[in-house]
């Protein structure tokens, strides 16, 4: 991979991360739920943080990354994505939030799978595993909302 390819990849994330900053910033403004506001706020703030990291390594122009891979149990990912909207329900922000996440896994995937340089595409790759697991925390959370346990 050359520098500008590997620009372009982290620059795309970076643009990724943003978007997705903005995105829980609206949803949070929009719940009513202090807990949910909380949660939102939260994923916004590690939304930053990845951009952050993600802008450093552009500075650094560090080429590879290490994450965890994540096992991903695809509970949302045949539900349709609700509308975000001002009257959304807490539960319906939180399955578009995993929507979001499971769009920038698949991207990520998706260019791993067409890339012909090894450390592009390992690249892709782990930048998908960043993002299941943001997928993964966000449906532990819908789990428990949408199927609480009762007795």
């Amino acid at each position: 991979m050359n520098a500008d390819e590997y620009k372009r990849i982290i620059s795309l994330a970076i643009d990724r991360e943003v978007e997705s900053y903005s995105f829980y910033r609206t949803i949070s403004d929009k719940v009513k739920d202090a807990g949910l506001k909380r949660l939102f706020n939260e994923l916004a703030g590690e939304e930053t943080k990845h951009r952050e990291f993600l802008e450093g390594l552009l500075a650094k122009g560090t080429t590879s990354f290490h994450f965890n891979a994540h096992m991903d149990y695809k509970v949302t990912d045949s539900m349709p994505s609700p509308k975000l909207s001002a009257d959304m329900k807490p539960i319906d922000g939180l399955l578009l939030a995993i929507k979001k996440e499971l769009e920038a896994m698949q991207m990520y995937s998706q260019l791993a799978n067409s890339s012909t340089d090894a450390d592009q595409k390992k690249t892709f790759t782990e930048l998908s595993a960043m993002e299941r697991g943001h997928k993964n925390r966000l449906e532990d959370i819908y789990t428990n909302m949408a199927y609480p346990e009762a007795w």
